[in-house]
């Protein structure tokens, strides 16, 4: 049996978490995963880091192609993923239906988290950008609890722990949570959509245990998962 090296998303935790035992039992590789942030990641295989499957986002990809670091006929779409709103479980459920009711329930809210806009995720960079649109930026800043990024520094688990009243992550990363209520998406005016690609790192040791992950990945079985998790096919 031969390990396949995966760099991926968080976003695609709760999908491996189902998916790798069928994938290891029908092929007979193992897999060998590391999640976190795509902006980490992105960071890390443009260091060269080992690994035979990347999943990250399009535009970090296109970046890594242009740099040599990523095989260009390799790159295949997955999934996207919206970013949504959590609150503790038994909590009042906040109005999000439109960009003014969201800011009124942030502004309500004694606490926020998010990701950190630098180093914790591309959540954390668009949503910092909402609340300067929004105005309360400075407000935000002033209650806001970040997390780290990846498994551990999931946003849910900071409402979760009872930490912040209300959370904003991608989907399927609040989905990750059980202990979390899903309240929905953002309203589209202030929604962002990141698609994530998976591609294979030029300096691949198992190329060719990356490539039947990748389509393993785009069979319908494995569709059906990703999308029960949270994500938007491509």
């Amino acid at each position: 049996m031969s390990d396949v090296k995966v760099l991926s998303t968080t976003a695609m935790k709760t999908s491996f978490d189902e998916l790798a035992p069928q994938f290891e039992r029908a092929t007979g590789h193992r897999l060998d995963l590391s999640f976190g942030p795509s902006l980490q990641l992105e960071k890390r295989l443009g260091e060269d880091e080992a690994a035979d499957v990347a999943i990250v986002s399009a535009a970090g990809v296109d970046d890594l192609v242009a740099r040599g670091k990523l095989v260009a006929a390799s790159v295949t779409a997955i999934a996207s993923s919206a970013l949504g709103v959590a609150v503790p479980t038994g909590a009042a459920t906040p109005d999000i239906s439109s960009a003014d009711a969201f800011k009124e329930a942030l502004l309500g809210a004694k606490s926020v988290a998010v990701s950190k806009p630098a180093g914790g995720g591309k959540s954390g960079v668009h949503m910092a950008k909402v609340f300067a649109q929004l105005g309360i930026a400075d407000k935000i800043t002033a209650k806001a609890k970040y997390g780290s990024g990846g498994v551990s520094g999931l946003v849910g688990l900071i409402v979760e722990r009872g930490d912040a009243e209300i959370g904003v992550q991608q989907i399927a990363e609040l989905l990750a949570v059980p202990g979390v209520h899903f309240v929905g998406p953002l309203p589209d005016e202030l929604q962002s959509v990141t698609p994530f690609v998976a591609a294979i790192p030029a300096t691949a040791q198992n190329a060719g245990g990356g490539r039947q992950l990748i389509d393993f990945l785009t069979s319908p079985e494995a569709k059906r998962v990703i999308k029960a998790k949270g994500l938007e096919l491509e």
